[in-house]
């Protein structure tokens, strides 16, 4: 094999395994307290919404801020602001992701996941009332 060949498959694969480094997504998730101590630091949080306390949303006069507060599983709870529109079943949803920057007090979201409850656990439960109806006529 020829050095040139020996140099660009040398290139290609160097060039593979830098591609395949950057995209790894190599983020952990973080709590409220750690966020706080990476001030400006793009980081992911779980949490889930407090519900005692109001979500300050206007679709009319600012469509594109939404407040609300979020608690952790430690129990540290911070403010969230989203420079976007609600999404939807937020009121819903078991579990938040929340990527962002804790800047000043609150934290900054970029972007929300919601992870909602499992939809088959009513039909589960409807599903074992009706086998067991079906037996108890049988």
């Amino acid at each position: 094999m020829k050095r040139t060949h020996l140099i660009i498959l040398i290139g290609i694969a160097a060039s593979i395994i830098g591609l395949l480094v950057y995209s790894v997504d190599f983020s952990t998730y973080d709590t409220i307290d750690s966020a706080r101590n990476k001030q400006g630091k793009f980081v992911h949080l779980i949490a889930k919404l407090d519900k005692s306390q109001p979500i300050d949303y206007d679709p009319i006069n600012n469509p594109n801020y939404l407040s609300f507060y979020a608690v952790d599983s430690l129990g540290a709870q911070t403010k969230v602001v989203y420079h976007n529109s609600m999404p939807a079943d937020l009121a819903k949803s078991e579990r938040l992701v929340l990527k962002g920057k804790m800047q000043s007090g609150h934290f900054e979201c970029k972007d929300i996941l919601l992870k909602c409850p499992s939809k088959y656990k009513d039909d589960k439960n409807s599903i074992e009332q009706a086998i067991n109806e079906q037996n108890a006529s049988n």
